[in-house]
C-alpha cells in the first residue's frame, strides 16, 4: 500500500504498476484470502471450443515443457486470453497444493481477478513476466513462483499466455530465469505451429529482419502473395499489429528483384519452373507449357533463361 501510494514508484517499476492498476482500477484488497474465480464447466467447455485447434496443437509442447520442470515442483498451464486456465500439466504430489492455491482448470488468473501475477500480469502487459513471491499483489499468493510468456494467434492478436508455477518456497530467482527462458521459448514453437496451421495450403516463409525477434513468418500464397504474418513480422515489416493484412507480393515485401517486372517476370518464372521439373529437358518442357521446341527456345533467349536454369 505504501508503494502504489508513493508518487513515484509505479512511474520506475513494472511490478508497482501493476500492483497501483490492481488497487485502484480493479479495487482489489492485497489481504483478500479467497481463491479465484472458477468458470462452470459449461463455460470452461465453451472457452476451449472457441480457442478452437489452438489446444491441440498446444498439447505436445505443453508435455514437453512438463518433462523438463514437471519434477521440480512446477505445474504448466494455458490459459485463454481473458487468462482462464484450460490446460494443465502436474505431478499427482503437487496437484493438492496448486488446487489449494486455485491454480487449476477453469480458474481466472487475469490481473483484474486476482491483482498482479504471473498470467494476468503477462496478458496485461503483453509480454514474458517473472512475478517471484511477494511481488504478487495478494498476500495468499507470496510462496508462489510464475514465469509467463504470451502467445500470440495468427492475427496478431494474444490468443493465451504459458505459464510455469513452481510450489516450492525455496525456489531461486537464478532458476526461474532458467524457467522462464523455457517457458518463452515454448510459447514462441506453440505460436509458430499455431500459424502453420492457420495456413495449410501456403508456403511458410522465414524472413530475416535483420533483428533478433523470434518466429518472423510469412505465409505465401501459390501467387507469391503474402497472405499471413505473425506478430513479429506483422512488426518487422509494419503490416499492422493485428487483423486481416493487405495483400502484397512476397518480393515487394523481402525487397527482391531479378530486374524483371509484370508479365515478363511471370513469363520467365513460369519457363524456369518448367525447365526445372523437366532436368533441364527443352523439349519436355515446352510440351508442359504447350508451345512447341522452337518457340520455347526463342522465349528463353529473351529472357536470359539457359537450359539449365539452375
Amino acid at each position: 500500500m505504501r508503494t502504489v501510494q508513493s508518487g513515484s514508484a509505479p512511474a520506475h517499476s513494472r511490478i508497482a504498476a501493476s500492483w497501483r492498476r490492481s488497487l485502484d482500477k480493479h479495487g482489489l484488497d492485497p489481504g483478500a484470502h479467497s481463491a479465484p474465480h472458477r468458470v462452470d464447466e459449461t463455460q470452461l467447455r465453451q472457452r476451449r471450443e472457441e480457442i478452437g485447434s489452438f489446444l491441440q496443437i498446444a498439447a505436445p509442447k505443453l508435455d514437453q515443457l512438463f518433462g523438463l520442470v514437471g519434477q521440480s515442483g512446477c505445474t504448466v498451464i494455458l490459459t485463454d486470453a481473458d487468462g482462464v486456465v484450460l490446460d494443465q500439466r502436474c505431478t499427482a504430489a503437487d496437484d493438492g497444493v496448486f488446487q489449494e492455491w486455485g491454480l487449476c482448470q477453469g480458474a481466472d488468473w487475469s490481473e483484474a481477478a486476482v491483482g498482479t501475477n504471473g498470467i494476468g500480469t503477462c496478458l496485461a502487459e503483453e509480454r514474458t513476466v517473472i512475478i517471484h513471491g511477494r511481488e504478487h499483489f495478494l498476500a495468499r499468493n507470496s510462496n508462489m513462483s510464475c514465469m509467463d510468456a504470451p502467445i500470440y494467434g495468427p492475427d496478431g492478436r494474444i490468443a493465451g499466455a504459458l505459464d510455469v508455477s513452481s510450489a516450492r518456497s525455496d525456489q531461486t530467482e537464478a532458476f526461474n530465469r532458467l524457467i522462464a527462458a523455457m517457458v518463452a521459448q515454448t510459447a514462441r514453437q506453440i505460436e509458430v505451429d499455431t500459424f502453420r496451421a492457420a495456413f495449410p495450403n501456403a508456403r511458410i516463409v522465414y524472413a530475416d529482419s535483420g533483428g533478433t525477434e523470434p518466429a518472423v513468418l510469412l505465409a505465401v500464397d501459390a501467387d507469391d502473395i503474402v497472405v499471413g504474418a505473425t506478430r513479429a513480422a506483422r512488426k518487422a515489416f509494419d503490416l499492422g499489429p493485428t487483423g486481416a493484412i493487405k495483400p502484397l507480393p512476397a518480393a515487394d515485401l523481402l525487397g527482391r528483384d531479378d530486374g524483371h517486372s509484370g508479365f515478363e517476370k511471370a513469363e520467365r518464372t513460369a519457363v524456369i519452373r518448367a525447365l526445372t521439373r523437366a532436368g533441364g529437358n527443352v523439349s519436355e518442357a515446352a510440351r508442359a507449357l504447350g508451345v512447341g521446341r522452337a518457340t520455347l527456345y526463342r522465349r528463353m533467349k529473351r529472357l536470359g533463361i539457359g537450359e539449365n536454369p539452375t
